[in-house]
């Protein structure tokens, strides 16, 4: 089945994936493309509805501005341009864009001064999200200015023979209160795209897929027992049943009791072919006194495809390694418009000797799209629902060097964490909470003696899909039980704070 396509060009905004995570809420499939794509090559992909140009940080004359094939405006498809998209698109058509006299960054209201298909449903006076230095100051005649802002006197344009349409402020964001409805309102009503991306759909197609390509050889799968890997895990097995074999790589970095979790569940529960490897040792030994958070990584990586590269010769005709790498993987380690944010060992870290094809099912989802992949696979709701977990576990909750009594200290603070969250019923409304342990040490009184004793941090943020994150307004009530049972029941610990950082300007882990 085919899906209807909006697709994105990214001109570097931070907000370029929400863009396209916006439109997969309403139903229509839609992917982040670099904005060197030619024309031709779009042309060539099959059931493009419409493209939207994404924001950006630079400017239309600087001299590395960003810039598009102006082909793309001759495709004859809708074409939306948000922010310096819409400023791209003005440029591309012979108009004016200059510094603003008042730049307008955050909460801002645009006014209505023209009936727009594309700002249907939206009041007179609506609230949005600005953030621009440079503004469209003239437009040809063939335009109709939309809307205006006390910043702004074209804060929407459209050309509707052309339909091509611009706005200066980003409907993807929820501060901008009616941007679905804008969005709606160009993907359906301007684009006429049907809303055919499902689950099920996609479930369908990639069981079809996998007995495809892998053509009755055998499949090995690096099992973490989280979401993403879970999912790949039951998907696989569903498509190909015993020729699957789940490896699951103990590497000591795990939360308390979560190896004998991941065995009962996989193993009993699921009827899973897993087979667990103890590298504990293996990976405390590697990780001895290294304090660097990317080589930390690096690290656990290598050694992790060591262990399971050692594991993968015991199986007969293996020819393909499936991965749980998620769209939001393959971006976040690096595209044409975006740096790298961070390594992540099950990306672009198999070895050439072991010969083996990828198959990654997951990496057109979004995080919370895996979740619903996994309500299609009726996998159990507590394991669709459990927190995400880093590849490097606790080692990257751990700042400085990792060892024994600092996964220790880690371990127990989470385990309460998780007790008292429950208690409270927060871990639902809470989207993931952990702890952190620093190198640093601070004076303390207990038991009317002298204590120097670490600090340890308590992380907690409400999300949809980790792309960005505000932290958690946790009851002081809450904050004071965990607090008092940590630094009591805990020896080591005898400060605990809170993390009040949203993402961005933090990431969610802390390293």
């Amino acid at each position: 089945m085919h899906y209807d396509k909006i697709i994105v060009l990214d001109l570097g905004s931070q907000t370029n994936q929400l863009i396209s995570r916006r439109i997969r809420d309403l139903g229509v499939y839609s992917e982040l493309y670099p904005h060197t794509i030619k024309a031709a090559d779009i042309k060539a992909l099959t059931h493009i509805k419409g493209i939207i140009l994404s924001g950006g940080p630079g400017s239309i004359y600087d001299k590395n501005a960003l810039n598009i094939d102006p082909e793309i405006f001759k495709l004859s498809v809708p074409i939306l341009g948000i922010c310096y998209g819409m400023q791209l698109l003005a440029h591309h058509l012979g108009g004016t864009i200059e510094k603003t006299p008042k730049r307008e960054y955050g909460g801002a209201f645009i006014e209505k001064v023209h009936d727009s298909p594309l700002l249907k449903g939206l009041d007179k006076q609506e609230q949005v999200w600005m953030s621009h230095g440079d503004h469209v100051t003239s437009l040809k005649e063939a335009y109709t200015i939309t809307a205006k802002s006390p910043a702004c006197e074209i804060a929407a344009f459209e050309n509707l023979n052309n339909t091509l349409f611009g706005v200066q402020f980003h409907p993807e964001v929820q501060h901008t209160l009616k941007g679905e409805t804008l969005l709606k309102n160009f993907v359906f009503d301007i684009c006429k795209a049907k809303a055919n991306w499902t689950m099920d759909n996609y479930l369908d197609n990639q069981i079809k897929t996998i007995q495809t390509a892998t053509n009755g050889k055998n499949v090995i799968l690096g099992l973490s027992g989280g979401v993403d890997s879970s999912v790949t895990a039951v998907l696989i097995d569903r498509a190909i049943k015993e020729r699957l074999t789940c490896i699951f790589v103990d590497h000591g970095l795990l939360r308390e009791n979560e190896a004998k979790s991941v065995m009962e569940t996989f193993a009993k529960h699921l009827d899973l072919n897993v087979r667990k490897i103890d590298a504990k040792t293996t990976f405390l030994k590697a990780l001895k006194g290294v304090k660097d958070p990317e080589k930390k990584r690096k690290i656990i990586g290598k050694t992790f495809i060591d262990v399971f590269e050692k594991a993968a010769k015991t199986i007969d005709n293996v020819a393909y390694l499936a991965q749980g790498t998620l769209y939001t993987d393959t971006i976040e380690s690096g595209t044409a418009t975006a740096a790298t944010i961070k390594s992540h060992h099950n990306v672009g870290g198999l070895p050439k000797k072991m010969k083996l094809d990828l198959i990654e099912p997951l990496n057109k989802l979004f995080k919370d799209e895996v979740r619903k992949l996994g309500k299609a696979l009726d996998m159990p709701k507590d394991m669709i629902q459990r927190q995400p977990f880093p590849g490097p576990g606790l080692a990257i909750r751990i700042i400085g060097t990792v060892d024994e009594t600092k996964l220790a200290l880690v371990r127990q603070s989470d385990h309460i964490l998780h007790e008292v969250f429950e208690a409270y019923n927060l871990q639902k409304s809470v989207w993931q909470y952990f702890t952190v342990l620093t190198p640093i040490k601070t004076v303390g009184v207990m038991g009317d003696k002298r204590t120097y004793e670490h600090v340890l941090v308590i992380r907690a943020v409400t999300s949809l899909d980790g792309m960005t994150a505000e932290w958690a307004k946790i009851p002081h009530d809450v904050l004071d039980t965990l607090s008092r049972r940590i630094v009591n029941e805990i020896s080591g610990i005898n400060r605990v704070v809170y993390d009040i950082t949203s993402k961005p300007p933090s990431t969610i882990e802390w390293e």
